[in-house]
């Protein structure tokens, strides 16, 4: 891949992305699988006035030794050390960058039961230390490609034309044309747009149907907004992009307020696994049934990780025609596939999507409805065919989607 169009992404991420502020600390989260970018963001970071620069290594080989070598407990356990440098995080606030390239089936054959259970252990650790984070400082996922991945998404090439090709469709999907700021920066503004629309119908439910069977509604929140694009950090009001590509515009839904059931349009990648053709059903807002023809027992774990883990924390609408659909590749990866469908997320809900959020205690924001859990995952449901009516306040329907498209 060409460095310079390379170096042009580095540069996103740190100036849009993070929008890394001068004397601010930085934490790149990367695989092992292109260290020499990760050197270009590094080297970005630095010129955008970091003054502190650390990359946390992973590699999913030495993960699937850890899960099948050490006891539950233990993976699921944190030395001091380990929770102090989260402690550290929570005091300075550093950027933090996170470089996805992992292998889909990069943990396939652990034992599901006992890693998601360690996770879910070593979450409820950390919980308490991320939440005095929330909302107060920048981060950014994007991807870069890893071998494994790129062979996943490209299964009939040789694996360096794979790798080309993976990077190809993640910089024309992240907008990394020949200034790729400027294309970020109107593309803010678009989906900014469509926020303020749908703000000021005042939404009370959401409905669903799609020709897959999904048929489904969702109570929204009175005093939530409809969110997409940048935010601002709480207190310094940073203006940083979380997510490289993002084409959703999203709330955060009334906790134990939902009916129907949904069905997956595309794989839900967890921990190096796939969750395929999967449908959830709910009732009076909970998980209550879940179906898939693939890991159907880890997409249970999931929703069992904890009490708020069955319930909704994100409704996402995407059209069917964004960048990342019209790639006609499926990416199994989260950041893509659901840039490219209507989605939802169970768990944990942004408490930042409630007006005046920073004038509130956490406890008094998941008492208003937004609810609280140790994961958030999102899954996709949308559809060619999908629609979406709104019903608003007064008793008035809008229509928000039609055939998969913004109707307005």
């Amino acid at each position: 891949m060409n460095k310079t169009r390379l170096r042009k992404y580095a540069n996103l991420i740190a100036r849009c992305g993070v929008n890394v502020q001068k004397g601010q600390e930085v934490i790149i989260n990367a695989e092992l699988d292109q260290p020499e970018f990760v050197a270009m963001v590094v080297d970005e970071c630095y010129k955008a006035g970091a003054s502190k620069v650390s990359v946390d290594w992973s590699y999913q080989p030495l993960t699937k030794l850890n899960v099948r070598h050490c006891s539950k407990k233990v993976l699921g356990s944190m030395d001091e050390w380990q929770l102090e440098k989260w402690e550290h995080q929570a005091e300075v606030l550093p950027c933090k960058i996170y470089l996805m390239s992992e292998d889909p089936d990069g943990l396939k054959g652990v034992n599901q039961k006992k890693y998601a259970g360690a996770m879910a252990s070593r979450s409820k650790l950390i919980k308490p230390i991320r939440n005095k984070m929330e909302n107060k400082y920048q981060w950014c996922i994007a991807a870069v490609p890893g071998k494994g991945w790129a062979k996943k998404v490209f299964p009939g090439e040789r694996a360096s034309v794979a790798m080309e090709k993976l990077w190809e469709a993640i910089l024309s999907t992240s907008r990394v044309n020949d200034d790729p700021i400027a294309a970020w920066n109107e593309h803010n503004a678009n989906l900014s747009a469509r926020c303020n629309y749908l703000n000021s119908l005042g939404i009370k439910e959401l409905k669903y149907k799609a020709s897959n069977g999904t048929d489904f509604r969702v109570g929204l929140l009175p005093n939530a907004i409809f969110m997409a694009g940048g935010e601002e950090t709480l207190g310094r009001g940073v203006y940083y992009n979380p997510n490289i590509p993002t084409e959703e515009v999203f709330t955060s839904p009334r906790k134990g307020d939902a009916d129907g059931i949904v069905y997956s349009s595309k794989p839900l990648s967890y921990g190096g696994q796939l969750i395929d053709n999967f449908s959830i059903r709910f009732e009076n807002g909970k998980i209550v049934e879940v179906k898939a023809e693939q890991n159907e027992e880890l997409l249970r774990e999931l929703v069992n990780m904890d009490e708020g883990a069955s319930f909704l924390g994100e409704v996402a609408l995407v059209p069917y025609s964004s960048p990342i659909r019209q790639s006609e590749l499926l990416f199994y990866n989260t950041l893509f596939d659901e840039n490219a469908a209507c989605h939802l997320a169970f768990g944990r809900g942004f408490t930042n999507t409630i007006k005046g959020y920073e004038n509130h205690t956490e406890a008094e924001l998941h008492e208003m409805g937004i609810n609280d859990s140790i994961v958030h995952e999102d899954f996709m449901i949308g559809t060619s065919d999908m629609s979406i009516t709104a019903v608003c306040a007064d008793g008035s329907e809008v229509a928000i989607f039609r055939d998969g498209e913004w109707a307005f």
